[in-house]
């Protein structure tokens, strides 16, 4: 009798192959998930915004109807609730249950009806609008979170085994707590930090490959370069200098590579066409003109006092002076959510030291490509903000937000880690051990700050998240603090199955030498030619 025709025997040798890495999408997609629901719908920085641009895309539907001018919309009166909480850290999410129950309509221009952000990425979550808002909102966390990993996996499965250390290395020290709290969430800025670094990487592994592993890495650039310029503004030029690292560290004089350079021409012309349509492009000729100061982990701006005038030179000093406090948000020294969910100094410390030890190691790897590289964005990363805030008369802490620059450090932070043909980026046991503990500290620690603000607000502190809950999910047959718990295991999880990856050399044919004999046979003995007899006289 055939294996085939052998009742479970065609299963046992399925799940015979399945080795621990196979778990990572599932583990990633858990921790993901949590982060989904740990906080409330709103929860993002001008969230109001975004869903009601999202429900208002392609020409609206039930809920979203023309308002009495074209740039107003008539919306359910839910949606003017959404983000009652924010700003006040004390303030539970319950007063959301008064308003999503709420009856009727209210007008509003608050939303993209006159074109500030490109139209791709409402576009698309608009297919999950329906009527109640809870669910779509929820259902378009989560498949932003399935496409992550969806996209992770790909990569990985597409790039060789030294660029999968770089995809797990670059993305895991610039994400805690910033990265995987944007990711699943309802802001375009979740598309703009997933279409930035796939775009590098896949445009990477398009140079570096062949065959029809080209191909998919070519069309899954592609994909990333329709998601970042398609969701953000700033995201399409962030995607542009992405494709010009990814050919600056890949360059050759040679045929082959002017000839795959064409597809990163392309990735380019579709990124300048999409920020050139969008609203945001004047913000480079006249830079952030909003004043708002954005509340710090101790609920004050720290710097100069804002009553204290600063313009001219002055204004452009102390923004370089204090650029590190902007870059060093995406790890936490920024609150999230509406600048109300303030995390204790162990997640700023644990997240930014991880990203310095590991960037360290890369930068002992360098050669001139990613020299030229690693300096380029480096370059945009203190121009760039610096200029918007100085040209706006505003100061770090005021208008420009860690996750505008979030797309350009994982930039960073893929370049680091990307290591020339033939080089390793190779940490100790103890060393890979202590990198992975201080990430897995860092998300565990925010989860459950996270979770409590919105639950009793941040006025009542406590391990168990159910005691005393004001609010949680409708529904939901798990609590916070199983989510919580449940989360935080599966991120560990996740770094479990990862270790060998981490840890294990690569072994790409293209630079391990060739063995010249075989080990249970002894080498064979090479012999001198014997020389021809002298020719005659």
């Amino acid at each position: 009798m055939t294996d085939s025709a052998t009742p479970g025997r065609g299963f046992t040798r399925f799940v015979r192959r399945i080795r621990l890495i196979h778990l990572a999408p599932v583990f990633a997609f858990l921790a993901l998930s949590a982060w989904a629901f740990a906080s409330p719908i709103g929860a993002a920085p001008d969230d109001d915004y975004h869903l009601v641009s999202i429900w208002c895309a392609d020409g609206g539907n039930a809920e979203c109807q023309p308002g009495t001018d074209s740039d107003h919309r008539k919306l359910d009166v839910a949606f003017a609730g959404v983000t009652c909480y924010a700003g006040h850290q004390d303030v539970s999410a319950a007063c959301q249950f008064e308003q999503l129950n709420a009856r009727g309509s209210y007008e509003t221009n608050r939303g993209n009806f006159a074109g500030e952000y490109p139209p791709v990425y409402y576009s698309v979550m608009h297919l999950f609008a329906g009527p109640d808002i809870q669910v779509s909102a929820l259902t378009m966390r989560l498949v932003n979170a399935a496409l992550f990993v969806a996209l992770a996996t790909a990569l990985a499965g597409l790039l060789s085994t030294s660029r999968r250390r770089t995809l797990l290395w670059g993305w895991l020290v610039a994400v805690i707590p910033l990265g995987i709290f944007l990711i699943p969430s309802n802001n375009p800025s979740s598309w703009a930090i997933m279409g930035v670094g796939t775009a590098f990487l896949a445009l990477l592994g398009w140079f570096e490959t062949a065959g029809r592993r080209r191909w998919a890495l070519g069309a899954l650039y592609l994909v990333g370069v329709i998601m970042a310029s398609g969701a953000r503004g700033d995201a399409g030029v962030y995607v542009v200098g992405a494709s010009v690292t990814a050919a600056v560290l890949s360059f050759g004089l040679t045929r082959s590579w002017a000839t795959r350079a064409i597809l990163p021409v392309v990735g380019i012309v579709i990124a300048v066409l999409f920020f050139v349509t969008a609203g945001q492009s004047g913000v480079g000729a006249i830079g952030f003109t909003s004043g708002q100061a954005f509340a710090g982990p101790g609920g004050v701006v720290v710097g100069i006092p804002a009553d204290v005038p600063l313009t001219g030179f002055a204004l452009g000093a102390y923004n370089l002076l204090m650029l590190p406090y902007l870059w060093t948000g995406v790890w936490g020294t920024w609150a999230l959510g509406w600048f109300d969910t303030g995390f204790p100094a162990i997640v700023p410390w644990a997240g930014a030291a991880a990203f310095i030890v590991v960037a360290f190691a890369g930068l002992g790897r360098l050669e001139w490509r990613k020299a030229i590289s690693i300096l380029g964005v480096l370059v945009v990363l203190i121009v760039l903000p610096v200029y918007v805030l100085t040209v706006g008369g505003t100061r770090v802490g005021q208008a420009l937000q860690p996750r505008y620059l979030l797309p350009l450090i994982l930039l960073l932070s893929l370049l680091l880690t990307t290591m020339p043909r033939g080089r390793e980026l190779v940490f100790s046991r103890i060393q890979t051990f202590t990198i992975f503990a201080a990430i897995a500290g860092a998300n565990f620690v925010a989860l459950q700050v996270n979770i409590r603000r919105y639950v009793t607000g941040a006025d009542q502190q406590g391990a168990n998240l159910d005691a005393g809950s004001e609010w949680w999910w409708t529904g939901l047959p798990v609590g916070p603090t199983a989510v919580w718990v449940l989360g935080a295991l599966a991120f560990a999880g996740l770094l479990a199955v990862l270790w060998p990856v981490a840890r294990r050399p690569s072994l790409d044919l293209a630079t391990t030498p060739p063995r010249l004999t075989s080990p249970s046979k002894s080498p064979v003995k090479s012999r001198a030619p014997k020389p021809k007899a002298a020719a005659r006289a």
